[in-house]
């Protein structure tokens, strides 16, 4: 007697398939980004994790681009809300630190965040934080709007720097550390003094000094008319 147990399933048996949709594709893209890194992060990567075609996918992202600024959106929903305690300087400063440690811990997601423009609530709710808090130490409108611009694109190029795979490698450093150090007294005075500074400090601290220092001049410097 033949065991139908053994016998193919014909697509009727088979249990449906999830229906497409952009919340669907951007969580697969996410758990992608985590397991393969970025550069797997593409539609037809996709269409295999969802058992489609890629055709089906741009009905609800129009290309890779959009694709990689959803991506960054569902992450920025990971960082949390600003911090409740500490001055508004302290809290802006952690929640702009608490971005970039997000980028840092994707490579490549922080290059590809220079030029993603992601519109989704999580960006907006990271935007609002930051007015707000911008707001509560009394920083005029205009000069806040600005300031938010740049305050994120100092942090976003902090991360594609450090972060993705192509950050430079330690016979680099070697080589700028020389140099400096090496710069003669007569031809470049500055340098020679300033060798060992140049270099100083440990990541962390040159980004916090940064935005400290970035934080006072978008409150001190008002925007054009």
């Amino acid at each position: 007697m033949t065991d139908r147990t053994d016998s193919p399933r014909s697509r009727r048996e088979r249990p449906a398939k999830p229906a497409l949709s952009r919340e669907g594709i951007v969580t697969a893209a996410v758990a992608v980004l985590r397991a393969e890194g970025l550069p797997k992060v593409t539609m037809r990567r996709l269409a295999q994790e969802l058992d489609t075609g890629p055709a089906s996918l741009y009905v609800y992202v129009r290309n890779t681009a959009e694709l990689h600024a959803a991506v960054l959106d569902e992450l920025l929903g990971t960082i949390g809300p600003a911090p409740a305690d500490g001055s508004w300087r302290e809290r802006l400063e952690r929640l702009l630190t608490a971005y970039t440690a997000m980028l840092f811990e994707y490579p490549g997601l922080a290059r590809s965040a220079l030029t993603a423009r992601p519109s989704g609530p999580h960006y907006l709710n990271l935007i609002e934080s930051l007015l707000a808090l911008l707001d509560e130490g009394g920083v005029p409108p205009a000069q806040a709007a600005w300031g938010v611009d740049l305050l994120l694109q100092h942090t976003t190029a902090t991360a594609a720097e450090h972060a993705d795979g192509e950050a430079a490698s330690e016979e680099d450093w070697d080589a700028l550390r020389g140099a400096l150090h090496g710069a003669s007294a007569r031809t470049h005075p500055r340098i020679a003094a300033l060798g060992d500074a140049l270099l100083a400090g440990a990541p962390q601290e040159r980004l916090s000094w940064a935005l400290r220092t970035l934080i006072t001049g978008i409150e001190h410097a008002p925007a054009p008319d």
